[in-house]
């Protein structure tokens, strides 16, 4: 894996990837699940900001075959659909040391949120879930909106027994 990770790395930045990353660069997940069998999954919410070029980059770079709990195709889809179009200010500002320079942010965001899809399997974790903001809209304005986030989570690889109503 290190391989893919280190090949997104270099597309996003030019730079090698060094084999340890400076403490300050870290990142916090949205959710981890723990099921009661002790298996772990993550749960990712992507706002607009997560559909950048760097992103569409990333994904193109991912390895034949690997388990996600999502559509990369959409999430490719829409990334392209919104390159050019990325959010400025905080969003886009530089983040050195590994992400110097324009755009450092959006780069550092897609590389984090491709170490989330890419490494769970490493670990033995169940594929990461992505939900993006469209389909949080779109669950909120169901008319049941438990049922319908409980048939999403259904789709994307949460087990069933996890998703029994109350």
């Amino acid at each position: 894996m290190w391989e893919s990770v280190a090949a997104i790395y270099v597309a996003l930045t030019g730079l090698v990837l060094p084999e340890q990353a400076p403490s300050r660069e870290r990142r916090s997940l949205d959710v981890l699940l723990t099921y009661e069998n002790g298996q772990q999954q993550i749960l990712e919410v992507d706002e607009k900001q997560h559909f950048t070029a760097a992103r569409a980059l990333t994904l193109e770079y991912y390895p034949a075959g690997v388990k996600l709990g999502f559509d990369a195709s959409r999430w490719l889809a829409r990334s392209q659909s919104l390159t050019g179009r990325e959010p400025g200010g905080g969003f886009g500002k530089s983040k050195p040391p590994l992400f110097p320079g324009e755009g450092g942010r959006h780069r550092q965001r897609a590389f984090r949120d491709a170490l989330a899809d890419l490494l769970p399997p490493v670990h033995d974790w169940l594929p990461t879930i992505r939900i993006s903001d469209t389909e949080v809209t779109a669950v909120t304005a169901a008319p049941d909106p438990v049922s319908s986030l409980r048939t999403l989570l259904g789709d994307r690889g949460v087990p069933a027994a996890c998703l029994a109503s109350e």
